[in-house]
């Protein structure tokens, strides 16, 4: 699970941000937003600070906070008070593509 949670995490390109829940849907994991944190915790070398909470809020405090928000900043990433521009900087994953079920009848060609 969480291999799959940091390697969805490393697909935001700089300048852009996602939200844990976001992540969590991405991955296929649906309303896991906790174990994003989880997994944000658990790895180094993650760009940790392009995932924000709902509404693109910084989550952390003190320090923590600051530095996420100077990253995106040097990222060309706009606020308004705590919040990331989300119009402007949220990324959107590509939609998961529909797999096939197995157990579907396919069309041959009779010769």
């Amino acid at each position: 699970m969480f291999q799959r949670i940091q390697a969805t995490i490393r697909k935001i390109p700089r300048g852009k941000v996602s939200t844990y829940g976001a992540i969590a849907r991405a991955a296929g994991f649906p309303g896991a937003a906790r174990q994003v944190v989880w997994a944000l915790h658990s790895s180094n070398g993650l760009p940790w600070h392009r995932v924000v909470g709902a509404g693109g809020e910084i989550k952390l405090q003190g320090e923590p906070a600051l530095e996420q928000k100077l990253r995106l900043e040097s990222e060309g990433v706009s606020f308004s008070g705590r919040r990331v521009a989300m119009k402007q900087h949220e990324f959107h994953f590509p939609s998961p593509k529909r797999a096939r079920k197995s157990g579907r009848v396919q069309n041959k060609r009779r010769g």
